[in-house]
């Protein structure tokens, strides 16, 4: 008996071939219909016995595309309609726009494998791929997928590619950036001031003669630019970090091969795996001793960020190269990557020798993710190409909500439906360039699924660019002839509290509704009672929590000007511990590389509480003890001592120094009364070993270790089962994983990041979660 059967696929089902293996799969079992792209994914009516329908329907869902992502499969029964044959469709633009956009994917093995094939007519052409691969996001303007809607439009197929894309058995079967060397984008080298000096493979070969010499090249990739030198130059790379400018902040290595990161870095099988799969991220791995890459690559530092080539261009000027280069992003510090010849010269002239361009535009700047294996999973430290703006997937339907972000590491989010869309990473909103940026990812975001939100979730802080931003764009600020934004005019404001942020966040991407104790510990959180969080523990979920616990508070003299200079933690901590007295200590490192003047002032602001704001803020913790090491004084990034403390510990340490808690009243509700973690005992210990000449690698051991055992002591005093480690510290991996070991041996169930970073990365996300539940319940408190 014949049936009819019509199938609504949702996910991330366009741009990897699930139109073509819906063909040939119906095609195979003489089924008779019809396949088409439409707003929310791919729907099909087939023809049929039913034996084979029901086969069909099976097959689906077992043999799709290894890069589809399907969230849900609707199917319904029905008379048969009398199809005569199997078609593709012209996609359908009708309903709301709810499909995931696919994120760019690493070159294929396939296609790898033709481009360095000499008798193919692929061969050497670096803009090679197929339905398995290629670029999604950063060429896609608007949907449904279809080459019209990129940025490849403006290059016709000739009859060879027009042929693969029309042949249902060939993998390029409607794969929309298809193209070849006689039809496709070309590369160019342009010299400093922008003349071009060689096209096609004679550009890439001049290109990577200048690598080869030394100089910096700046490549036209698929989300914007990379600045390319040789990872074993010392010179070159003091160039780069001296023109970026980018004094000391790890640079990202890029190898030709799995057999190349094993030549510097340790890798075993997993972390192997993750860096050859389809999102190809940066990949946190130990160094081997007396590797090939020079030691400024990553001062101070047993990691290298390391990622294979992602696209055949990368594979060409790698296999072309023979050794391990520096990719970092096309873009001057703190501002975002450059995506367009047109502007490259004018932004990165000052730091690039030569520029590798070509003529295919990028719709969309897309930086790489960055990830590092913990607990047996790929996390992300930076959530870009590859990953963004693949959804977080809830259980149900939200409110539109657009949520701006933190100030530093900003990514957007956007709700729709059951789906939380969260941005590629921006950066920090410290120039008017990153400003930009971030309006343009929001309008992206707005016109790409034809979203209208209810309501702008942003940060409690009221000096944030992005809350300040958010105002103005629902129009209760003027500010500098700025208008409101038309699609958020008139909505309504949603401020969250940072680190509530952090926690909803974590329970949200976990599937968590319940209400946890989350550890939420970073740099700076502007806190309900006006002053600076950053070490807190906080009970609740989305609709509301409790500040339960935090750090001793102390004043940080320069506020801001304290994340520059540890040196300031390390005296702020000194005097609430043992008072004025601390100043005049020369035996200690922090002490001896401040002026007698500096000195003076520090005790002035101080005593008078002149610039001094109230902090909990586990990141100044970590500063002042590595100033206290004499690991670090000042930086010159973000983090920076926090890192070189854990790096500089041995973890085969295990014990760990003093510490008190005690209660007291809460500075949120004066009715309740929450745990105070008094690191005080901790820094009496620290100084009594410095001056006892203790390694200074056991004394960080034993800081990262009382500070998990603090964390398992809170979690035991509050009595939560589950605990939410979220926040900047907790990309610490030391900390992490002696924090979760103890908490789990005491029985209770950690929830980690895993889809969006554990620092600012994060923050849309949850203020989605908050603000939706805001919306839920009026009366969700604080």
């Amino acid at each position: 008996m014949r049936r009819g059967l019509r199938v609504e696929i949702r996910g991330a089902v366009q741009g990897v071939g699930f139109r073509p293996f819906v063909y040939r799969l119906a095609d195979e079992m003489a089924l008779d219909g019809w396949v088409v792209n439409d707003n929310r994914g791919v729907t099909l009516e087939v023809d049929g016995e039913s034996e084979p329908l029901e086969r069909f329907l099976e097959r689906l869902a077992e043999e799709k595309p290894a890069t589809a992502v399907v969230e849900s499969t609707t199917a319904e029964w029905s008379s048969p309609v009398g199809y005569l044959g199997f078609a593709i469709r012209d996609s359908d633009e009708a309903g709301e726009k709810s499909v995931q956009v696919l994120p760019d994917i690493a070159t294929c093995a396939a296609c790898r494998d033709e481009v360095l094939q000499r008798s193919d007519r692929r061969h050497d052409y670096p803009f090679t791929n197929c339905t398995h691969c290629g670029p999604r996001f950063s060429i896609i303007r608007s949907l449904p997928y279809d080459r019209p809607r990129t940025t490849m439009e403006r290059f016709a197929m000739c009859a060879a590619c027009r042929a693969e894309y029309e042949d249902p058995r060939d993998r390029r079967f409607h794969a929309q950036p298809n193209a070849c060397p006689a039809c496709g984008p070309r590369l160019a080298l342009w010299n400093a001031v922008g003349e071009e000096t060689a096209r096609g493979q004679d550009a890439l070969v001049e290109a990577v003669a200048g690598i080869s010499r030394g100089e910096t090249v700046a490549v036209k990739g698929l989300g914007g630019f990379h600045l390319v030198v040789d990872a074993r130059n010392g010179e070159a790379i003091e160039r780069l970090r001296a023109k970026k400018p980018r004094r000391e902040k790890p640079f990202a290595v890029m190898v030709r091969d799995l057999d190349s990161a094993r030549e510097l870095c340790f890798v075993d099988d997993e972390e192997a795996a993750a860096l050859s799969s389809p999102e190809a991220p940066i990949l946190l791995l130990r160094r081997r001793p007396g590797d090939a890459v020079h030691p400024s690559v990553a001062p101070a530092n047993p990691y290298l960020g390391i990622m294979l080539p992602y696209t055949p261009l990368h594979h060409l000027i790698l296999g072309a190269a023979r050794f391990p280069v520096v990719a970092t992003s096309g873009n001057l510090s703190e501002e975002p990557i450059c995506t367009s010849e047109d502007d490259v010269v004018a932004a990165l002239g000052g730091v690039a020798d030569l520029f590798l361009v070509h003529d295919r535009p990028i719709a969309r700047h897309i930086d790489d993710s960055v990830a590092w294996r913990i607990e047996g999973r790929t996390r992300l430290l930076r959530r870009a190409r590859g990953f963004a703006p693949r959804p977080v997937l809830l259980e149900d339907d939200h409110p539109t909500i657009l949520a701006v972000g933190a100030h530093l590491k900003n990514a957007v989010a956007l709700s729709v439906g059951r789906r939380v869309f969260v941005s590629q990473h921006i950066g920090d909103m410290e120039t008017p360039e990153a400003l930009g940026a971030f309006e343009r990812v929001i309008a992206d975001f707005l016109g790409l699924y034809e979203a209208r939100p209810v309501a702008v979730a942003h940060d409690l802080h009221p000096g944030y660019v992005t809350t300040r931003w958010a105002r103005r764009a629902v129009g209760l600020e003027g500010e500098g002839g700025h208008a409101p934004i038309p699609e958020l005019e008139g909505l309504p404001l949603i401020a969250v509290q940072h680190h509530h942020a952090h926690l909803a966040s974590c329970l949200m991407e976990n599937g968590a509704e319940e209400p946890a104790l989350g550890v939420t510990w970073d740099g700076t959180g502007f806190g309900t009672d006006r002053t600076v969080w950053g070490g807190e523990f906080l009970e609740g979920s989305a609709s509301g929590f409790e500040r339960v616990g935090h750090l001793r508070s102390f004043r940080l003299p320069g506020g801001e000007a304290a994340v520059r200079e540890p040196r300031r933690s390390a005296v702020a901590m000194l005097w609430e511990t043992f008072g004025e007295a601390t100043l005049s200590r020369d035996d200690l490192a922090p002490i001896r590389s401040l002026t007698p003047e500096q000195r003076r002032i520090l005790a002035e602001m101080l005593k008078r509480d002149l610039n001094t704001p109230v902090t909990t803020s586990a990141g100044r913790l970590f500063d002042g003890v590595a100033a206290l090491l004499g690991v670090r004084q000042t930086t010159s990034f973000e983090g920076q001592a926090a890192m070189e403390l854990e790096f500089t510990a041995d973890p085969e340490v295990r014990d760990a120094y003093p510490f008190e808690i005690e209660t007291e009243k809460s500075s949120v509700d004066s009715a309740r009364t929450c745990v105070v973690v008094d690191w005080r005992p901790l820094i009496g210990a620290v100084l009594e070993e410095i001056a006892r000449g203790t390694a200074r690698s056991i004394v960080a051991a034993r800081f990262h270790n009382s500070l998990a055992e603090a964390i398992v002591r809170v979690a035991g005093e509050i009595g939560r089962e589950e605990v939410a480690l979220s926040g900047g510290c907790f990309q610490n991996r030391l900390l992490t994983e002696r924090t979760l070991a103890g908490l789990e041996a005491a029985g209770h169930r950690v929830l980690l990041h895993r889809q969006v970073p554990p620092g600012d990365g994060g923050i849309s996300l949850g203020q989605v979660a908050v603000a939706a539940a805001r919306l839920r319940e009026p009366r969700a408190t604080l």
